[in-house]
C-alpha cells in the first residue's frame, strides 16, 4: 500500500508540475530579445551597408534574413548620452544626461526601463557598460531593472527559469576608438586582410597617411565585431533558442575617422542598425525580413520598440515609439544633439527629414576643432591638426578648424557627407525655416535641459535638475529663448544680450556672455557694454569665462585676458577652452604660460603660439604607449554568451 500510495502522489505531483510548466510556459508566451551593441563606428564599416572593401559576413548574412535600417540614429554622438538616451526611451537632453562622461542625479522610477521588461516577467541582464550618466544614488537603483549586471552577465544564467524569456543587453568595446588611439602610426603592425593604400576613403576627412592607416585597423575592428556576432549567433541556434529570439545588432554612434564620434554630422549620428525577427513573432513587426528600410528612427525609439515586442505598454511619458509595431505612423523628423567635446561646452541640435539635415549651433565662435586630450590621441585626427594649422588643408577640410555658421543645411540625397552648406541658398529657405522652426519647437516640448552649462546644472542636494525645474517652476523657455537669441548673429540683439547678463539666473547670464561673444567674433559688435565690464567679476566661473572671452574678441585684452589667466591657474578647463578659441587674440599671455607647461592644455596653447612642437601635447609616456597600441591588438575583453565563472 505504501508502494501504491507513493506512486499515487509521484504521478499526481508529475501531473502537477506538468500542469505548471505548460501555465509557465504560456505565461511567458513572448519573444527573447537580445542587443547586440558596439561602440564608434559608422554604418559606412559594413557590408550589408555597401562597402566592398570590408569582410563582415555574419552581420551581412544576418541582415539578408533581417532588415537594414539605413536611417537609424544614435541622436547623440557620444556613448554615454546615446545610452541615456536608450535607456530612458527619451532624449538624453531631458533629463540634462547630455554631457558626456558626466554624472547626475536622475528619476529613478521612469529613467530605467529594463524595470518594465522585469515586470512583464522577462530575465533582465547587461554585460556589461552602463553609461547612463547617472550618480551612485541613482545607481542604488538597479537591482530594480537588472537580474544580473557585469561582465558574467547572460541570458544562459541558471537563474533564469525554464520558459522565461530574456532580455539580454552585450556591449563589445572591440571596435572602440580606444583601438586606434595610439597618439602616432610608428611600429604599427600589419592589418588583417586591409591594406591603407588600396581602401576609398570617405571625402569629409582629408587623404593622410595617419588616417588611411587609422582607417584600416578600424575596418580590421569591424570585422572583429562580426566575427563576435557570430558568437551569439551560433550560440543561439545550438540551445534552440534561434527562433524564438529577436536579433538587434547596432554601433553606439558614428566611427572613428575625425569629424564622426562627439560632432553633429551624420559622420557622428548615423548608427549601424539591424534586426533579425524570427518567423514566429513577425505578426508583432511591421517591417519585412530581407529588406533595406529607410524608416526614420532613434535611439530614444529602442525602449518603446522593445516594450511593444514583449506586449508591454509604453509609458506616456516616453518621448520614443516603437518603429516596428505594425501600423506604426513613419515620423517625418528624427532630432538629434550634442553637447560637449571635454571641456568644451558647445551645445548642438539637429533635425533630419529623411533628406535635408539641418544643424544649429548655439555658441557658434568656438570651432569643432578645439583639441581635447581623448581624441586627439587617434593619428588621423592630430595629422589633420597639423596640416590645417600649417596651412596645408584644402578648403574643404578647413572649416572643422574655425568660427562655424549658426546654421548648417545639407541635402543628404546630393550631399551625403555633409560638405556643401546649403543655409545661405535662398533656393533652400524654405527648408531651412522648416527645419529651425522645427528644432526651435522640439527643445520646448521635450523641455530641454542642456542649455543649462554645467555649473548650473546641480540646484538640489535632494532632487535632479529634472525634478528641480518643475518643482520649483522654473522658467525654462526663457533660458531656451536666450539660448537661441546668443547664436544669432544679429546686432539687434544687443540690448537683450545686456538684459540676460543682468538675470538673476547664472545660466541666462552666461547666455548673455555668449550671445556678445558671438557677436564680437563677427567683428558686427564695436562698443564695449559697461555690463559686460562687469560680467567678468560674475561669481559664477562660466558666466565670468564667457564674458572674459567676449572681450578678447573685442580687443579689451587688457580686462579680459587677466580674468582668464586668473581662471586658468585655478586650473579651469572653461577657460582653457575660451583661450584656444581665441586663437592668436590670446598671444600677449604666453609669458605668463611658461611654467604651467606639465598641464596639457596649456601646452596646447604654447603649440598654436609656436612656442612647442606638436609632439610635445601628449608626455612621453604617453608615445611610448602607443608603441604597444600598434604593436599588438589591444586586450579587449568580448563579452560572451557564456562567461567564463
Amino acid at each position: 500500500m505504501i508502494t501504491r500510495a507513493f506512486i499515487g502522489v509521484a504521478f499526481c505531483l508529475a501531473l502537477f508540475c506538468v500542469a505548471r510548466g505548460a501555465v509557465a510556459e504560456e505565461a511567458f508566451d513572448k519573444p527573447n530579445i537580445l542587443w547586440l551593441s558596439f561602440e564608434d563606428t559608422s554604418p559606412y564599416a559594413f557590408g550589408c551597408y555597401g562597402n566592398t572593401e570590408v569582410n563582415t559576413p555574419n552581420v551581412d548574412a544576418l541582415a539578408k534574413r533581417g532588415v537594414v535600417m539605413t536611417n537609424a540614429s544614435s541622436v547623440a554622438p557620444h556613448c554615454s548620452p546615446a545610452r541615456s538616451s536608450i535607456i530612458s526611451g527619451c532624449f538624453a537632453t531631458t533629463y540634462g544626461t547630455d554631457w558626456h562622461r558626466q554624472a547626475w542625479r536622475v528619476p529613478e522610477d521612469r529613467y530605467f526601463f529594463p524595470s518594465l521588461m522585469r515586470k512583464a516577467g522577462y530575465f533582465t541582464t547587461n554585460n556589461s557598460k552602463t553609461d547612463y550618466n547617472c550618480t551612485g544614488e541613482s545607481w542604488k537603483a538597479a537591482e530594480r531593472f537588472w537580474d544580473e549586471q557585469g561582465k558574467n552577465a547572460t541570458y544562459n544564467s541558471p537563474k533564469r527559469r525554464a520558459g522565461q524569456p530574456f532580455f539580454g543587453v552585450f556591449n563589445s568595446t572591440v571596435s572602440h576608438m580606444g583601438r586606434v588611439r595610439s597618439i602616432h602610426t610608428r611600429q604599427r603592425r600589419a592589418f588583417d586582410g586591409y591594406d591603407p593604400y588600396q581602401l576609398t576613403l570617405p571625402p569629409h576627412v582629408p587623404d593622410l597617411p595617419e588616417v588611411r592607416s587609422d582607417f584600416a585597423l578600424h575596418l580590421e575592428g569591424a570585422h572583429d565585431v562580426d566575427q563576435w556576432v557570430k558568437l551569439f549567433l551560433d550560440d543561439l541556434k545550438a540551445r534552440g533558442l534561434d527562433d524564438d529570439t529577436i536579433v538587434f545588432v547596432f554601433s553606439d554612434h558614428g566611427g572613428c575617422l575625425p569629424r564622426g564620434k562627439a560632432f553633429p554630422y551624420e559622420t557622428g549620428l548615423r548608427a549601424v542598425m539591424v534586426v533579425h525577427v524570427p518567423e514566429k513573432w513577425r505578426d508583432r513587426c511591421g517591417l519585412t525580413m530581407g529588406t533595406t528600410s529607410d524608416r526614420l528612427m532613434g535611439f530614444e525609439d529602442l525602449a518603446p520598440t522593445v516594450l511593444r515586442l514583449a506586449g508591454v505598454e509604453v509609458p506616456d511619458y516616453m518621448q520614443g515609439r516603437s518603429f516596428m509595431e505594425p501600423g506604426t505612423e513613419e515620423k517625418e523628423i528624427q532630432f538629434g544633439f550634442r553637447c560637449n567635446t571635454g571641456s568644451h561646452y558647445d551645445p548642438s541640435r539637429t533635425a533630419y527629414d529623411g533628406r535635408f539635415k539641418y544643424i544649429r549651433s548655439y555658441t557658434p565662435y568656438k570651432p569643432y576643432g578645439l583639441r581635447q586630450s581623448y581624441q586627439w590621441g587617434v593619428p588621423g585626427q592630430f595629422a589633420w591638426d597639423v596640416q590645417y594649422h600649417e596651412g596645408k588643408a584644402k578648403p574643404e577640410h578647413q572649416g572643422f578648424f574655425e568660427p562655424k555658421p549658426t546654421e548648417q543645411l545639407f541635402d543628404l540625397k546630393a550631399d551625403p557627407w555633409e560638405m556643401n552648406d546649403l543655409a545661405q541658398d535662398p533656393r533652400y529657405r524654405d527648408e531651412l525655416e522648416r527645419l529651425r522652426e522645427a528644432v526651435s519647437a522640439h527643445v520646448r516640448s521635450t523641455r530641454d535641459l542642456g542649455f543649462f552649462p554645467r555649473t548650473t546644472r546641480t540646484k538640489s542636494d535632494e532632487l535632479s535638475l529634472y525634478e528641480w525645474v518643475r518643482e520649483t517652476d522654473y522658467p525654462l523657455g526663457e533660458l531656451i529663448e536666450a539660448a537661441e537669441v546668443a547664436s544669432e548673429n544679429s546686432i539687434e540683439n544687443a540690448d537683450r544680450l545686456v538684459a540676460y547678463l543682468g538675470s538673476d539666473k547664472p545660466e541666462i547670464r552666461f547666455w548673455g556672455a555668449s550671445g556678445m561673444a558671438t557677436l564680437a567674433s563677427r567683428g558686427v559688435m564695436e562698443e564695449v557694454p559697461a555690463e559686460l565690464l562687469a560680467a567678468v567679476d560674475d561669481e559664477n566661473e562660466e558666466v565670468s569665462v564667457t564674458a572674459a572671452e567676449a572681450l578678447g574678441y573685442l580687443e579689451r585684452a587688457d580686462v579680459g585676458l587677466p580674468v582668464l589667466v586668473k581662471h586658468l591657474k585655478n586650473k579651469s578647463a572653461f577657460a582653457a577652452s575660451a583661450l584656444e578659441g581665441l586663437g592668436e587674440l590670446a598671444r600677449p599671455i604666453v609669458g605668463e604660460l611658461k611654467g604651467m607647461e606639465g598641464r596639457m592644455e596649456v601646452r596646447s596653447l604654447l603649440i598654436n603660439f609656436g612656442e612647442l612642437p606638436y609632439e610635445a601635447y601628449y608626455p612621453p609616456k604617453d608615445h611610448e604607449a602607443g608603441y604597444k597600441v600598434n604593436r599588438e591588438r589591444r586586450n579587449w575583453r568580448l563579452p560572451s554568451p557564456n562567461p567564463a565563472p
